[in-house]
């Protein structure tokens, strides 16, 4: 079996499922850059613990977590199946490379993991295991999660890590939702963050997207907190050695919002 490459998508808000935009439309082509998995091991920015977890759940729920979107988007299921076993072998890894994994028993699909696979693969047909990020670790923590679970690939599951390019809603809430005027030199740092992120992992330079906090241009611009960028590191570190990231998607909403998806091999 061919080894599957590994994906890092920026997800959008909630109602990214029901927006006419570059960003929908591209999720919705995610499954014909690969062939179809046999399961799927999401790392979503929304699923925040002390350390790293991993969801046992055979049947997820549903978690709405946002507020003020419209009505049909908290009506919205998306059923696909937990796999528990594959959950279990995924601790195992974790626990072998000394990352010291602990498990939900019960957790649903927040809108970083239902809403791109809503997507991406409507049918609901593959079995997800959900694994979390740990906001107050680092890139190459997060990294070596990926890495850990790197072989799986060699098996037919695909490894994605859900978060977002740039991550600013300060500037969401005072200029969108506000009616101001984008800052236009905002709009200057964010391209200069994102065409960096480019260069680096189309380099497959490790050493400075490890480092990207002190790298990168403008990263607290982009990034006030940074637990929306720690799944590409996921998907990097999972792609493994040497592994270059190709841009297969960038878009900007508002003119800040960066979009930018990547495939790793």
């Amino acid at each position: 079996m061919t080894s599957l490459p590994t994906l890092f998508v920026s997800h959008g808000g909630p109602d990214i499922v029901l927006a006419d935009t570059p960003a929908r439309h591209y999720l919705e082509t995610v499954s014909e850059l690969t062939s179809r998995p046999k399961a799927i091991v999401i790392v979503s920015a929304h699923f925040e613990t002390d350390g790293v977890a991993v969801v046992t759940d055979p049947k997820p729920g549903m978690i709405y977590d946002f507020g003020g979107f419209a009505p049909e988007l908290y009506k919205m299921v998306y059923p696909a199946r937990g796999e528990p076993a594959l959950a279990e072998r995924v601790f195992a890894m974790l626990e072998t490379a000394g990352l010291n994994p602990h498990t939900y028993e019960k957790r649903g699909y927040d809108h970083g993991t239902w809403t791109p696979l809503k997507l991406a693969f409507p049918d609901a047909g593959i079995p997800i295991v959900q694994v979390s990020i740990d906001p107050s670790r680092d890139a190459a923590w997060h990294y070596a999660i990926g890495k850990a679970l790197a072989p799986l690939r060699d098996e037919g599951i695909l490894l994605i890590g859900s978060g977002h390019i740039t991550h600013n809603l300060r500037a969401y809430f005072t200029t969108v939702r506000r009616g101001a005027e984008l800052d236009p030199v905002l709009a200057g740092k964010v391209h200069a963050f994102t065409e960096w992120f480019e260069e680096k992992l189309a380099a497959g330079d490790a050493d400075a997207l490890l480092h990207w906090r002190e790298k990168a241009p403008y990263p607290s611009e982009n990034h006030p907190t940074d637990e929306h960028l720690m799944p590409i590191f996921f998907a990097y570190g999972a792609a493994g050695e040497g592994a270059k990231g190709r841009r297969v998607h960038n878009s900007v909403d508002y003119g800040f919002f960066a979009n930018d998806s990547y495939l790793f091999d």
